[in-house]
């Protein structure tokens, strides 16, 4: 055994962890414009996704780092996104936060793999995209014998970089985690942070929030529950009269929720069996976020424990959110702004819950027949003095020494008549107080209204709102709802809205398209100079620099950035771009004097520094430009460019080790040193940079132009055309000029068009992409990716199913080892009405496809039970091993039961009631290789209609008559159903079925009318994607027409409310209606079927002898 420790010891370790592999990531860039993920915008690009995960296990290694004092072990994980894997208190081997011992992810990250467990760090929005992927890493020492460990990365959607230092002091039992979010960007950015602990749950286990927390709100604050006692329905499940929901056994279903407001800084957790907890505690009005997430402690949630951990059981995660209260919550960064702040995780023990806490103490205080026990908790030792007060009584002063591992409890009798909001416990060391806490008035604020979606701009009263609500999509990252309808409605009323000119802009220049955002910048100057020239708001002024600098328009630009420091919220950002180009005219004593006023208005400028180091090192001035890297280095550990420059000065090796072959870093650094005329640096990291990426090429050939150097310009251009385009999805704002110039000066070059066309289709300039991918196809008509590319966008952005289809066969016939375009070109067969068992030959021909894919085999299976081959469909489901997608749940599943209850009447009709008894006894039960956990509320009316008419057949007609009594219960929801758990509307129907069955002809006519009626009156409705969707089952390809499919959803409730009257004829005529605009909606094939069988006159004649009236 390991003798105490009475320092910090940090190690670098390999360690091997069972580790379920994953497939290879997406070769073809994914745009998923309209991908609804946790709340905002499920779009990815420039990041691949990875969208299989393999079922073998393999013992795998990993470069872990250890921290541990002589209280706590902390490993971290560099290579799986910078997260806290381990967290454990040595004084009890308690593990305070959830050690999954095992990775085994499933497809629940924005880039699909994503772990539970240990302490995930979600930026710049929830999950984070690099969950599954390596970050950077350096370790300090501290001068007071601390060591920490400073984990970042540049993130690529965004550009914006986050640095977190995971810190442990010699005699303190918390992990003290120092972020800082930087935007080295020259645009505003939106970002959010949540750190994301996760604990181990059980019977015993209890979230500890505030005492203040009486309101809890569910994602983009659409619901609201009281807290901690839940008193109505919520995630579906109706908690009255009260449920205590802080209680994870209480909570049956995926839910999750979040602190209305606190006023104070902690958040926890309490194991009352093992009397031990986990606290955060951060500055509450920085560090606001409160949230509890679960899969609850159903069947549900259980499936989802197998897929996440081997031996580890259930987890809850208690996630802290930074500038941010809800998911979606996002705040803004400025260019050149850094964020900072500290977040402390620190185990304690043996003091039942929390009143108060902070990062020295934490303290307990219940009040009960005129008793309180109270307990006290220090993370390090120390001698404190606790008190306990009923007004100006003391009732209890102690000194004493405690430490982590002595804890304080005390029980003491309060005089008669003392209420509890008159006494205070507080715990203080030689007169300063660590912590103290007096009982909160027992009265409860109402809960806050939930919020409501924006409306449509016509209905917005004034101007201010449409820019406001146009603001908050963009900020919020809506997916489905677009920001543009509301300036442009704001500029149709008031055409020189600067706010809105302003906005729009932006939305060009971040496009890339530098004239037209030009031009709203200069109408926004337009309105805002109109009465003088110094406007109040300086921003068009510095984004007119902008959009004229990337046109090359340096003189102009010049002006504008100039004009934009009249303006003291602009003054850093706008000095930075100055001194830029003052050094791309070589006047860099100039450009030195500029970073330093911009350094003088916001020091951790980080990129200003940079600079002015570089300048001071061509200005011959090394001994300056080190002290400035050293300054630079202290404020940013992982500052890029100056450890780059510090290897510049004195061969330091620390960049190198940072880049590890990182292209997106040597690109990011190539094009600061570009912007600022020092070409040689930027072509120097460049031919460092991996030389099999396209853009490191074209990037040089760009900067050898600029440089006037047009002979390396044009080799560089034709490297880049020659170069593997595999996943090369650029995404820099300066691949618009690059790839533009290229395209000049290469005009056969098949691969710049096609590279500038995925910048401009992610970026949501669809015609111009799809002319440039024209372009590149007729230069090279055997790429497949262009076709794949054209075909998606015709269909999404034209409408034009027929060249779609052309492109997408043209993509698949040239590369038909593409899993992807066969799925994708499968949906679009679907998307298009093709007949499924055209469908079902062409998946049936392709089976090695189908195999390497979940969402092919549920398609498979799918079309199996169209054409009736509900046993060739049950074994297809049976034979291959699905992998769950957060949000998708209920898909296969929901297969595997239709073909055992449609095997189950035909064995009906044949008399065979045993066989069916038991395939719809298996249809209660999921395999465990679907994936699929089943919801306590699960609606399976049809289930227990035909186990009632199996029963009946049988002869037991006590069984008989309670499942036809099942079969009427639940809720009906006649509505589209949109996510997991959703009641499919035509449970409705079995409900009648069941009800006539029973003797109930009113109750059933009743319902057959009420799908009647709901068909006629939502006919001509055109819905819309849920404004407060979390996330969505289905992974969109094509844009889904919602009219359309709310149409065929009329026409099949109509056709089963006639069905269910006997009127067969208008049942059919309804029926082929939707199957003509859906010829694969499986319940409309299914109940035709039994129109075609004259199924209903055989059931009604099963049903005569057992009716219970």
């Amino acid at each position: 055994m390991r003798e105490p420790i009475d320092s910090v010891e940090v190690r670098i370790q390999a360690v091997k962890i069972p580790t379920y592999g994953v497939g290879q990531p997406q070769k073809n860039p994914l745009f998923l414009e309209k991908r609804v993920y946790q709340g905002s915008s499920g779009a990815v690009y420039p990041y691949p996704v990875i969208e299989r995960i393999e079922g073998t296990k393999t013992e795998k290694e990993y470069k872990a780092i250890f921290l541990e004092n002589r209280y706590l072990l902390i490993m971290l994980l560099p290579e799986l996104g910078g997260r806290v894997q381990m967290a454990l208190d040595k004084t009890n081997n308690y593990h305070f936060i959830y050690y999954n011992r095992v990775i085994k992810p499933a497809l629940v990250g924005l880039t699909g793999p994503w772990i539970s467990g240990g302490i995930e760090f979600n930026w710049p929005q929830h999950h984070r995209p690099t969950t599954f992927s390596p970050v950077d890493y350096r370790i300090e020492e501290g001068m007071d014998g601390s060591k920490t460990v400073w984990m970042g990365e540049i993130e690529a959607m965004y550009h914006l970089k986050s640095v977190a230092g995971f810190r442990l002091y010699p005699d303190r039992a918390y992990l003290e985690i120092d972020v800082r979010l930087y935007n080295p960007t020259p645009f505003p950015q939106t970002f959010l942070w949540w750190a994301n602990p996760a604990v181990h749950a059980n019977e015993d286990y209890q979230s500890i929030f505030p005492p203040d927390v009486h309101a809890v709100l569910d994602h983009g604050k659409r619901a609201v529950s009281t807290f901690p006692i839940a008193t109505g329905v919520y995630y579906k499940v109706d908690y009255s009269p009260g449920t205590d929901i802080s209680r994870y056994k209480n909570i049956p279903v995926p839910t999750s929720y979040m602190a209305y407001h606190s006023d104070f800084d902690f958040l926890g957790c309490y194991d009352h069996g093992r009397r031990a907890g986990m606290l955060h505690v951060a500055n509450h009005h920085i560090v606001p976020g409160k949230k509890q997430w679960t899969w609850g402690n159903g069947d549900f949630g259980r499936m989802w424990d197998r897929q996440l951990t081997d031996e580890d059981g259930p987890y809850v995660e208690l996630m802290c959110g930074a500038f941010t209260d809800n998911q979606p919550d996002f705040s803004w960064l400025q260019p050149g702004e850094e964020k900072h702040f500290t977040q402390i995780f620190m185990p304690f023990k043996g003091i039942g819950g929390v009143k108060n806490a902070s990062k020295d103490a934490a303290i307990n205080i219940e009040i009960e027949n005129n008793v309180a026990s109270l307990g006290v908790f220090l993370s390090s030792p120390r001698q404190v003095t606790v008190i306990l007060r009923a007004g100006a009584e003391i009732l209890l002063e102690e000194r004493c020494w405690l430490s982590p591992e002595n804890w304080l409890e005390r029980v003491v009798p309060l005089p008669a008549g003392v209420k509890a909001q008159e006494v205070t416990l507080s715990v203080s060391e030689e007169g300063r107080e660590l912590v103290s806490f007096t009982p909160l008035p027992q009265e409860r604020p109402e809960p806050p209204a939930p919020a409501t979606p924006a409306p449509p701009p016509a209905e917005v009263a004034s101007n201010e709102e449409l820019f406001l609500h146009g603001l908050h999509l963009e900020q919020y990252r809506h997916a489905t709802y677009d920001p543009e309808a509301y300036y442009r409605e704001a500029l149709r009323r008031d055409p020189l809205d600067s706010r809105c000119h302003n906005a729009l802009g932006l939305r060009r220049l971040r496009q890339g398209q530098f004239a037209e955002a030009e031009h709203c910048f200069r109408r926004a100057i337009e309105r805002l100079t109109f009465r003088n020239p110094n406007p109040y708001d300086g921003e068009p002024f510095y984004n007119l620099g902008l959009a004229l600098k990337y046109q090359g328009r340096f003189a102009e630009a010049f002006d504008a950035f100039y004009k934009a420091t009249w303006n003291a919220a602009w003054q850093d950002a706008a000095y930075f771009e100055l001194a830029q180009i003052e050094s791309r005219r070589q006047r860099r004593e100039r450009a030195l004097e500029l970073l330093g006023q911009a350094l003088e208005r916001n020091q951790r400028h980080h990129n200003a520094r940079h600079l002015r180091v570089a300048l001071l090192r061509h200005l011959t001035q090394p001994d300056m430009a080190r002290k400035e890297a050293a300054q630079g280095v202290a404020l940013d550990p992982l500052a890029y460019g100056l450890h780059y420059e510090r290897f510049l000065l004195d061969g330091d090796p620390t960049f190198e080790t940072l880049a590890e072959g990182d292209v997106s870093l040597y690109l990011t650094l190539a094009l600061s040193y570009a912007h600022a005329g020092l070409f040689e640096e930027a072509t120097r990291l460049l031919e460092k940079a991996p030389q099999h990426h396209p853009m490191v090429h074209y990037y040089r050939g760009w900067i050898f132009w600029q440089a006037g150097d047009t002979l390396n310009a044009d080799l560089a251009f034709q490297r880049g055309a020659a170069a593997s385009p595999d996943y090369c999805f650029p995404n820099e704002i300066e691949c618009v000029p690059t790839l533009t110039t290229a395209m000049e000066r290469l005009p056969f070059d098949a691969r710049a068009p096609y590279y500038l066309g995925l910048f401009l289709y992610a970026h949501r300039v669809h015609e111009q992409a799809i002319a440039l991918w024209e372009r590149s196809a007729a230069l090279d008509p055997n790429f497949p990716t262009v076709h794949r590319n054209l075909g998606l966008a015709y269909m999404n952005q034209r409408k034009d199913a027929a060249r779609s289809g052309a492109a997408y066969r043209r993509a698949f016939a040239l590369d038909p080892n593409d899993a992807r375009i066969f799925f994708e070109l499968d949906q679009l067969d679907k998307r298009l009405g093709k007949a499924p068992a055209e469908r079902l030959a062409q998946l049936s021909a392709h089976l090695d496809l189908v195999h390497q894919r979940d969402d092919l085999m549920l398609e498979y299976a799918t079309l199996l039970n169209i054409a009736g081959r509900h046993e060739d469909a049950l074994n297809a489901l049976l034979s291959h091993t699905f992998h769950p997608w957060e949000g998708g749940e209920g898909k296969v599943s929901g297969q595997y039961v239709l073909a055992l209850v449609e095997m189950a009447k035909e064995a009906l009709q044949r008399g065979q009631t045993e066989a069916a008894l038991e395939y719809l006894l298996r249809a209660r039960v999921y395999p465990e290789n679907l994936a699929e956990g089943k919801l306590p509320n699960a609606a399976e009316n049809h289930i227990d209609y035909y186990l009632g008419l199996a029963y009946g057949q049988a002869g037991d007609e006590a069984r008989s008559k309670e499942h036809f009594l099942r079969a009427t219960q639940g809720t009906i929801e006649l509505s589209l159903a949109m996510y997991y758990n959703d009641r499919p509307s035509d449970m409705a129907f079995y409900c009648g079925l069941a009800h006539a069955a029973l003797g109930e002809p009113e109750k059933a006519e009743a319902l057959f009318h009420q799908l009647i009626a709901y068909g006629e009156a939502q006919m001509e409705e055109r819905p819309l994607i849920d404004y407060f969707a979390v996330s969505l089952p289905d992974f969109l390809v094509f844009e889904d027409d919602l009219p359309r499919r709310n149409r065929v959803h009329c026409l099949y409730l109509k056709g089963l409310g006639w069905l269910g009257l006997g009127k067969t004829q208008k049942a059919a005529l309804a029926l082929d209606a939707a199957l003509a605009l859906d010829p694969s909606h499986v319940g409309a094939v299914l109940h035709r079927r039994m129109i075609d069988a004259d199924l209903l006159s055989w059931l009604k004649k099963q049903t005569q002898h057992t009716l219970y009236g």
